[in-house]
C-alpha cells in the first residue's frame, strides 16, 4: 500500500512513522509513506498557498492553485484509487472505512488547515471526505496520521498475530470484551475462572456475551 499525504506542516507528520507499529510495516515494506509539502507547489516568491476568501470573513483558505499541481504530479505517475480530504464536515471514521480502505493500493490523503480549503478542490479531486470526530483541529495532519495507523495495522503481515486485529472493538459493531493478564490474583481481585479452565469454546462464549453486554451498557447505538 502507498499513502501520498499532502500538508503544509510535514514535520507534524513524521514522528508517528517513526515508532511502533507504523516504522515496522515501513521498515517490512508493507506500506510506503510519501510526505509532500505544499509549499513546495506554491505561487510566487513568497511561496504562497493560502488567501483570504472571496465574501470576506475570518481566516484563511488553501488555494486551490498549488493543490492542484501536487495532486497532478502524482496522478501523473500511477493511479490512485482514492484522494481523501480530512475536514471536520466528512463521514466520521469508523472500522468500516478503515477496513474498505485499508484494501486499497494507493491513496492520497490531502490535509486541511486555517479555514479549509476552495471548494473546487473538493469538487474537483476529492473523492472521500473523513473526519475523526466532531470537533475541530488546528489542522488535518493528526488526523491523517490516526487514520493512517487504523489502515496500516489491518495491512497483513503489519501485526505479529494477524487476528488480533480481527478481535479488535468495532469489527463486529461491538466492542471488545474485557481482558486479563497475570496474575490471576491481584490482592482478591481474580480473574474470571472461565479464562482459566483451558475450554476454548466456552471461553469463545463468555467473550461474546461480554462483549454483548459491554456494547449495551456503553454504546447500544452499535446495536442499531
Amino acid at each position: 500500500m502507498r499513502i501520498d499525504i499532502i500538508t503544509v506542516l510535514p514535520e507534524l507528520l513524521k514522528s508517528p512513522f517513526e515508532a511502533s507499529i507504523l516504522k515496522r510495516a515501513i521498515d517490512k515494506k508493507l506500506v510506503e509513506i510519501h510526505l509532500h509539502n505544499l509549499r513546495d507547489y506554491s505561487i510566487g516568491n513568497y511561496k504562497q498557498v493560502d488567501d483570504y476568501q472571496f465574501g470576506g470573513g475570518a481566516g484563511m483558505v488553501l488555494m486551490i492553485e498549488p493543490i492542484d499541481k501536487c495532486i497532478s504530479k502524482l496522478k501523473a505517475q500511477r493511479e490512485y484509487d482514492e484522494v481523501i480530504y480530512m475536514t471536520p464536515d466528512g463521514e466520521t471514521l469508523n472500522q468500516g472505512i478503515s477496513n474498505e480502505i485499508s484494501l486499497k493500493k494507493n491513496i492520497i490523503i490531502l490535509c486541511g488547515h486555517y479555514k479549509g480549503v476552495d471548494q473546487r478542490v473538493r469538487d474537483l479531486f476529492i473523492t472521500k471526505e473523513i473526519s475523526i470526530g466532531d470537533y475541530v483541529l488546528s489542522g488535518g495532519e493528526l488526523a491523517a496520521a490516526v487514520f493512517c495507523d487504523s489502515l496500516i495495522r489491518l495491512l497483513p503481515g503489519v501485526l505479529n498475530d494477524e487476528t488480533s486485529a480481527l478481535t479488535d472493538t468495532f469489527q463486529d459493531n461491538l466492542l471488545a470484551p474485557p481482558v486479563y493478564t497475570r496474575p490471576s490474583n491481584y490482592k482478591g481481585i481474580k480473574v474470571p475462572e472461565i479464562l482459566l479452565s483451558g475450554n476454548f469454546p466456552s471461553i469463545e462464549k463468555w467473550r461474546e456475551d461480554k462483549a454483548l453486554e459491554r456494547t449495551t451498557k456503553k454504546r447500544p447505538d452499535l446495536l442499531n
